[in-house]
């Protein structure tokens, strides 16, 4: 079993997995799927004054919170008992393209120079960290949801508003992975 969850499966039997999600939450009655939408309900088992629109009934989506709370755990077990192989295959193409903007440690998932305390804690990472939140939250608000949302559920409903969230989301990743993040490293 350990070896099956160690392995890299094929992409047939995950994109056939992850393909069954969408026709699995419509058959159960569910147009949504994403980790926005699980944050907004999981916010709704705090407190709240009785006029608060986040006061609703929690109970039809308490999947949605088992969703994330799986999601923190997985990745804890994963890191935990599943890290044999503690690096990243990447192209060469790409260590070439980092090692020209300083970044050279590619022993771990993620690379040291950019995500380690003393660099959180300098002026520009925390820069980075607080402008990146904000424009994440923004973006996640203004676009009524988040990339796994629009992408698996909001195209597989042909929903004109997902498919330009997309677009934007896949625009503003090249834009940040070939313009901005240069920039700043």
């Amino acid at each position: 079993m350990e070896s099956l969850l160690k392995g890299h499966w094929p992409w047939y039997i995950t994109g056939t997995l992850f393909g069954l999600i969408v026709p699995l939450l419509l058959l159960v009655g569910n147009k949504s799927f994403g980790i926005s939408k699980s944050l907004k309900d999981l916010s709704a088992v705090i407190p709240q004054k009785k006029s608060s629109k986040l006061n609703q009934d929690v109970k039809p989506n308490l999947w949605r919170l088992f969703f994330v709370f799986g999601i923190i755990f997985g990745g804890y077990l994963a890191v935990e008992f599943l890290n044999g192989n503690s690096s990243v295959d990447l192209s060469k193409s790409t260590v070439f393209d980092l090692k020209k903007i300083g970044i050279s440690n590619f022993e771990g998932l993620v690379p040291a120079e950019i995500f380690n305390w003393n660099f959180l804690f300098s002026t520009r990472g925390l820069l980075i960290m607080i402008l990146g939140g904000f424009l994440i939250g923004f973006g996640v608000r203004y676009a009524n949801g988040c990339t796994s949302g629009h992408a698996i559920m909001g195209l597989s409903i042909f929903s004109p508003s997902s498919l330009i969230a997309v677009i934007g989301f896949f625009a503003g990743g090249l834009l940040m992975t070939h313009v901005v993040f240069p920039l700043l490293f």
